[in-house]
């Protein structure tokens, strides 16, 4: 009797053990080895994080923002993130309603700094410049607020208008396939662009 239940348990748990080795080999090492390959193969630049890299070394990722302050940088999106704006370990937003008078405090102090680095534009604001996005790592703006700041880095650059504007219209990118999303600027590839050219 004992041996026929060791032997029963035995034939109904060695088809779960035998699926559970083949299925943790496919899914726990073909499947990934066949995906990173692939990645590695087809979109190697977008497999190893979209890396932007200058003079042989990384600088950044064109799919996080950084935190540019100089006058002669194009602003990005504010970032909620901590202990330091753009923390890619933390990701997070303020979480701020829009009835909330902290978001209020907060967009009325962007729009003051804004003002105070170019106190001759008189273009409105646009909203992009003073919230901050879901993530908090945006790497892109609007054209419209590249345009906002065109002037005040052309003449932190010593470079004209015209110039400043068309690096704005060579890095904008349109809408994916035509239909999805906004046309964008991604802030990081533009102050690269915008040192190459002063160089």
């Amino acid at each position: 009797m004992e041996n026929s239940l060791k032997s029963f348990v035995f034939k109904s748990l060695r088809p779960a053990i035998v699926l559970f080795v083949i299925l943790s080999v496919i899914t726990g090492i073909v499947y990934p080895l066949i995906i990173t390959g692939a990645g590695q193969w087809l979109l190697p630049a977008q497999a190893n994080g979209s890396l932007i890299t200058k003079d042989d070394k990384v600088i950044g990722s064109s799919l996080i923002g950084q935190n540019f302050t100089a006058p002669k940088y194009f602003w990005g999106r504010p970032s909620a993130t901590g202990p330091y704006p753009n923390n890619a370990a933390a990701s997070s937003d303020s979480n701020l309603g829009p009835l909330n008078p902290a978001l209020a405090d907060a967009v009325k102090v962007r729009v003051a700094a804004l003002k105070s680095a170019d106190a001759e534009n008189t273009l409105p604001v646009p909203v992009d410049l003073v919230t901050t996005s879901a993530s908090g790592l945006d790497p892109e703006i609007s054209p419209a607020a590249a345009l906002y700041q065109a002037n005040r880095v052309a003449k932190a650059r010593g470079l004209s208008a015209e110039t400043v504007q068309a690096a704005i219209t060579a890095n904008t990118k349109n809408r994916q396939w035509g239909i999805l999303g906004e046309p964008r600027v991604n802030v990081v590839t533009l102050n690269i662009a915008l040192d190459k050219l002063v160089k």
